[in-house]
């Protein structure tokens, strides 16, 4: 099978591994390196291991039990909006920070789940079966992944995934045990927890406590249920001891999580796509929509605690973007791309068999791409901007079926039904809805499509624009007057008595922007597979026969993997060397009174001034905040666990650096680091400055 060629010339940072086919060469690479854990230590089916202590977080997050009880970890931007649902103006735990001392303290998180991983099946040959055809293969591969879910799901309370793997060569099914009762049990003050915010994020230095400490419960008979009061704690099959040892140069890091997607085998296409169309457009729509937050976040607390994890989400891929597509340029990746299907091109035309098989993959390429350069700058401008811009003309989309149901005049009581299911939504929609803010991005954003976009400019659009010489501000005004949309009562009153919504002026704007996008572009989107997907999958297929010498791991797709490094400095630029460590010192040197991004709590700063950092100091009397290892990580693995050779917690992984921020498309090897918080800096702020001992007790620590 396809696991079996993924096992040569390992490279100890790049790679995402399946921790469940450790090769011998693996394992001897992470033994010269300091692993002292064999391959049932790390992942093991039957017996406890590594692998029962990981979990997938509800939100694209990992996270790790640290100890007996269920007590879980993982990083504050993955809890973030959590912790922000349970705030309030008075209850500002987004600010203040929030820590339970006693579990009875602890805090339900509505709509927070965390997965276990309890099964691993390579499922190849079952969803192969009757594929012939390219031009059936994805509706017969699509009913045969669903047929066998289906199955082997059963009546079990279990979560089934049946996942591609090589661009569609492989299908392995996961099977996961899903927990929904799960609840804060500490949250660091904002100043340390998104200390830094978007100016240090995707760089080194940093100087952040990025952690979030959360607690998983069950049912009193031990099986996963969903909330209740009589749930006890979670009684922990495997978790991770602690240890504040510290780290030196050269130690041994691995990291196991959930990454989420990467693209490490794509063509010289693709890269030009997201250097020349699909980066500028999500940064520009982006940019737009976080100038108006800002705005409304700065002069108003109860807005910035509404907004804070929504401006979060917005800005980390607003700068992964402006990040990736310098780098793309700058480490070359298109050029390297070009270079290698140069290379596979002349290794097709040696042999006729090859030229049989692969002669015409790049024909099929090109198709797609001719169809996708057209479409690419508009369909993100629909979507970023259009469709999910404003919030009102998002929340709208809900309401979809029941216009329809109207339209038909369907049944009344499945229309009062329908109605009843969206109060909900409308409750939780409005609890951190800010029409002033809202207005202003919409503005802003249909001001952007209108100047950007020519073909597939929705009629609404081009129309209003037209006659408002490309200013949306008084339609904008005149929209929100009259919509249900944007104000709750308006919308209650709707709901009691619903009629059909066609001339709400948001919904019309939201229909007509999905109108285009649905009916216009995304036909053309689908072209563009059937002509290029068949070929990219015999591509991948085709490089794994000629670089037999290559590590062909598998692309990142939200599945358990393990990566193996070390702690290493690195050189940044000409002259720019960077050290491993980063310490309270420098948390101090950044320090802004009254800035959003880098204000400190009195507390921390008296606790600095007294250089009250109890056992967590190193030798040198420093408390170490952060460090970098040369782990190959990406999105998924925040809040990840950094494991020693022993299998002890160093610290958490939260984020990559810019040096490397081409890394999705390609590993840097000189460059790419993992920014990971220090295990000392974690127990620090939970006993110094939350003082929380009844969570140190529960700890297993290692001195």
């Amino acid at each position: 099978m396809f696991l079996a060629v993924c096992n040569l010339q390992l490279k100890a940072d790049e790679g995402m591994w399946l921790p469940y086919n450790l090769s011998n060469q693996s394992l001897y690479e992470m033994q010269q390196l300091g692993c002292q854990l064999t391959s049932e230590q790390i992942f093991n089916l039957n017996q406890p291991s590594l692998k029962d202590a990981i979990v997938q977080f509800a939100n694209g997050c990992t996270g790790e039990l640290i100890s007996p009880n269920g007590l879980l970890l993982t990083n504050h931007h993955c809890g973030l909006g959590y912790v922000q649902a349970l705030a309030s103006v008075e209850h500002d735990y987004l600010t203040d920070g929030f820590w339970a001392l006693d579990m009875k303290e602890e805090l339900s998180c509505e709509g927070l789940y965390v997965s276990f991983l309890t099964n691993v099946e390579d499922v190849t040959d079952l969803i192969l079966v009757n594929v012939t055809t390219k031009e059936t293969r994805d509706s017969i591969v699509n009913a045969n992944i669903k047929a066998v879910a289906k199955e082997r799901k059963g009546d079990r309370d279990v979560r089934i995934e049946i996942v591609p793997f090589y661009s569609g060569n492989q299908y392995i099914m996961f099977e996961y045990d899903v927990y929904r009762d799960v609840r804060l049990a500490a949250c660091p003050p904002w100043g340390i927890g998104k200390y830094g915010a978007d100016t240090d994020n995707w760089t080194w230095p940093r100087h952040k406590g990025d952690f979030c400490i959360f607690r998983v419960y069950m049912s009193p008979d031990g099986k996963p249920a969903k909330y209740s009061e009589d749930n006890i704690p979670m009684k922990s099959k495997h978790y991770l001891p602690i240890n504040i040892k510290g780290v030196e140069q050269g130690d041994y890091a691995m990291i196991m999580g959930y990454p989420g997607s990467t693209d490490r085998y794509s063509t010289s296409r693709t890269i030009k796509n997201i250097i020349e169309q699909e980066g500028p457009s999500i940064i520009d729509c982006r940019t737009t929509k976080l100038n108006a937050y800002r705005k409304h976040m700065d002069a108003d607390q109860e807005v910035f605690i509404k907004y804070a994890s929504k401006q979060a989400s917005v800005s980390n891929y607003w700068k992964y973007y402006i990040g990736q597509v310098k780098q793309l340029q700058r480490n070359r990746v298109y050029d390297r791309r070009l270079a290698q299907e140069e290379e596979f091109k002349a290794w097709v035309n040696a042999d006729a068999k090859r030229q049989a098989e692969y002669g015409e993959i790049f024909n099929g390429v090109n198709e797609k791409w001719e169809i996708l350069d057209n479409i690419n700058k508009p369909m993100t401008y629909l979507r970023e901007a259009g469709w999910n811009g404003g919030e009102a003309v998002a929340f709208s989309r809900r309401f979809i079926r029941i216009n329809n149901l109207l339209r038909e005049k369907a049944d009344k009581e499945e229309i009062a039904k329908t109605a009843e299911s969206l109060k909900a939504s409308a409750e939780s929609f409005y609890k951190d809805y800010d029409m002033a803010l809202d207005k202003d991005v919409t503005i802003d954003l249909l001001n952007l499509i209108y100047k950007d976009i020519d073909e597939f400019l929705p009629s609404m659009i081009a129309e209003i624009g037209a006659e408002n010489n490309g200013d949306f501000t008084a339609w904008v005004e005149k929209a929100f007057e009259k919509s249900i949309f944007v104000d709750q009562e308006r919308l209650e009153k709707w709901l009691a008595k619903p009629k059909k919504l066609d001339k709400d002026p948001i919904f019309a704007l939201t229909m007509n922007i999905i109108d285009v996008y649905n009916n216009q572009v995304i036909p053309l989107y689908y072209a563009a597979a059937e002509a290029g997907d068949e070929a990219e999958r015999l591509y991948m297929k085709g490089l794994m026969e000629m670089q037999t010498e290559r590590n062909f791991y598998p692309d990142a797709n939200f599945t358990m993997r393990l990566t193996y490094g070390s702690v290493e400095p690195y050189k940044g630029a000409d002259a720019v060397n960077y050290d491993y460590v980063t310490t309270m010192d420098g948390v101090m040197a950044k320090y802004k009174p009254n800035n959003w991004e880098f204000d400190i709590p009195q507390d921390v700063r008296d606790l600095y001034e007294a250089r009250d950092y109890g056992r967590y100091a190193d030798e040198n009397g420093d408390l170490i905040v952060n460090f970098i290892t040369t782990n190959d990580i990406t999105g998924g693995n925040s809040g990840s666990p950094v494991i020693n050779g022993k299998g002890e917690l160093i610290g958490l992984a939260f984020d990559g650096n810019w040096e490397a921020m081409s890394g999705d498309l390609s590993f840097e090897q000189n460059v790419q680091r993992t920014i990971c918080m220090d295990a000392r800096y974690l127990l620090w702020c939970i006993e110094k400055v939350g003082k929380a001992q009844n969570l140190i007790d529960e700890l297993t620590v290692i001195e």
